[in-house]
């Protein structure tokens, strides 16, 4: 009873997630699991056979390249013995060896050293698989070598690959020629000559015959290849770091020809002549047939799946993309997009649907319009009233006239102050545009500076350093003043100073410094809070707020107003302008 109920319930619960599934997801759903369901079950069907075909096939190439490495090294060591049987007593070469090291005159051994080293360079000139080829001495005297011999050169240092009578073998080890650095199979023999003292051959194989038979074609890429001696020790090894020369190789302890050691699949090869060479492959490597036979599946499979989801693409666009398109629609509204293109279904319902919509979308489009044009007439007005209230043609010629009636009396304090209003008067109140340049602000901003030294009535500084180089760049008007304003109202009291720093940075970067009260954050914040409440902004709030708008508008955001105060200690405030291309100018 409990398994039925169980099996009730989950299939309630398939149901009910299969209700709330979209049109969309329901045809993905039925195509994938129609495409995918008959593929898994054919690739869980073959992937043991195709898995035993590549072990198969794997174990047989590295086997084969074991045997061909095996063979080479077999024959190089049979070479290198071939040569030293011809340099040991009593070949040719050695008797001749034997009467210089009797002799002990000078015209005679030198004839017998061109002889044997004529012949030396003979033997081992007909056998291209041997290099270095000389004899030496116990004490390490070097005598007749065919190439020169480099200062390090120690037969105990050598790693041994195999030892038998009079001779031993060496396994691959860095070449004792000078100037190689290349891996050489060598040999050491004793000469035997009767009655003299220990005399021994050394002979090298080629360099390039022994990296071309270390670097022989292998099945798998990255593998790393050991030499053991015919005592179980390594002499050569390509992976030190696990496994070191002069360590025992557990692996062929075993017995066996392969197995796995660690992270490695190991396969040997014993030689005739004791040693043995053992090929190591990581699993990873080893793996990686089937892992591309896997990666071949899964691209397979993704074929499928796009097929898939092709066919259902094609239902999808169907049925279900005009119903998307609609909902486009709304969104674009929603986002005040009344432009978006509108696009046929070629469905007769949707098509009449989107019409409609469309023309509702223009309606709103024109009351937009309409509602901007009325906004933007009342705002002219507005200007329209306030320029007849304040009159400036009117007020400026007031103006002249009280600075001639003052130049007559000999009144220069309010002559000067006449004239320093006039000029400020008729830069802000003039009909010169909104677009102003650097050395009319700072103009203007001396004119105003004048005014307020002669009314006030305690002593301030303000001193003002300009870069020639932007005198002429444009800039909104009246952005100057305002800021400088702030700062002699609200910041300094008497000995105050203002320093006032136009330079370019990147951009045009107006700083006001001031040495008075300073500022609270709280009333940072808010001089910077363009939604705060006209009541709160009051006093010096209203100058940093025209500025803000007046560089928002002309720069369309780009432009920056920072200000940075500590109570008792000033204020900062910077203005950070971008400079005007050259066609923005001409504008």
């Amino acid at each position: 009873m409990n398994i039925y109920g169980y099996f009730v319930n989950l299939y309630q619960s398939i149901l009910n997630h299969h209700s709330q599934l979209t049109l969309k997801k329901r045809i993905v759903f039925i195509f994938a699991a129609s495409t995918f369901i008959p593929f898994f079950c054919t690739a869980v069907i073959s992937y043991n056979a195709i898995n035993s075909i590549l072990t198969s096939r794997l174990e047989s190439g590295i086997e084969s390249n074991l045997d061909q490495i095996v063979l080479s090294l077999e024959n190089s060591i049979d070479n290198i013995n071939h040569i030293s049987q011809q340099l040991a007593y009593p070949g040719s070469i050695a008797v001749k060896l034997e009467t210089y090291l009797d002799t002990g005159n000078p015209n005679i051994r030198r004839n017998l050293v061109d002889q044997i080293k004529q012949e030396i360079n003979h033997a081992t000139f007909t056998n291209p698989s041997i290099g270095l080829t000389m004899y030496y001495r116990e004490n390490g005297q070097v005598l007749f070598e065919n190439f020169p011999l480099k200062d390090s050169f120690d037969i105990g240092n050598l790693p041994a690959l195999a030892k038998y009578y009079k001779i031993t073998y060496f396994g691959p080890h860095i070449s004792n020629q000078r100037f190689t650095n290349e891996y050489v199979l060598s040999a050491t023999r004793e000469v035997d000559i009767p009655g003299k003292e220990s005399l021994y051959i050394y002979i090298e194989s080629g360099y390039k015959l022994t990296q071309n038979i270390l670097q022989a074609d292998r099945s798998v890429k990255n593998t790393f290849n050991l030499i053991m001696d015919n005592n179980g020790k390594i002499g050569y090894s390509e992976l030190e770091s696990v496994f070191p020369v002069s360590s025992r190789f557990q692996g062929s302890m075993s017995g066996k020809q392969s197995g796995m050691i660690g992270d490695y699949y190991w396969f040997g090869k014993k030689s005739n002549q004791g040693w043995e060479f053992v090929t190591l492959i990581p699993v990873s490597e080893y793996n990686k047939e089937k892992q591309h036979w896997i990666t071949q599946m899964v691209v397979l499979s993704l074929m499928f799946a796009i097929i898939s989801l092709l066919i259902a693409w094609m239902l999808w666009k169907m049925v279900y993309k005009p119903l998307n398109r609609f909902s486009l629609e709304i969104r674009s509204m929603a986002h005040s997009d009344f432009d978006s293109r509108y696009d046929e279904t070629r469905i007769p319902e949707f098509d009449f649907l989107l019409i409609q919509f469309q023309k509702m979308k223009k309606q709103i489009r024109e009351l937009f319009v309409e509602v901007e044009l009325k906004e933007k007439r009342r705002m002219d007005l507005e200007i329209e009233k306030l320029r007849y209230q304040i009159n400036p043609h009117f007020l400026m010629n007031t103006l002249d006239t009280a600075h001639w009636l003052a130049v007559m009396n000999g009144q220069k304090e309010i002559d000067r102050l006449v004239l320093s209003l006039n000029k400020l008067l008729h830069y802000n109140l003039g009909k010169m545009g909104v677009v102003s340049t650097i050395s009319q602000e700072i103009e203007s901003l001396k004119n105003y500076l004048i005014l307020q030294q002669i009314r006030y009535d305690f002593e301030f500084v303000v001193r003002i350093h300009v870069d020639d180089k932007i005198l002429s760049e444009p800039v909104p008007r009246f952005i100057l003043q305002p800021l400088v304003e702030n700062a002699l109202y609200h910041g300094i009291k008497d000995n105050g100073s203002i320093l006032v720093e136009v330079r370019f940075d990147q951009g045009i970067l107006i700083s006001v410094f001031d040495n008075g009260i300073g500022l609270s954050q709280e009333t940072i914040d808010k001089l910077l809070d363009r939604d705060c409440p006209a009541e709160e902004q009051l006093g010096m709030g209203i100058g940093i707020n025209y500025v803000k708008r007046m560089v928002d508008s002309h720069y369309e955001g780009r432009a920056r107003l920072d200000i940075n105060s500590m109570p008792g200690e000033g204020t900062t405030v910077c203005l950070s302008l971008p400079v005007q291309k050259e066609e923005a100018r001409n504008d």
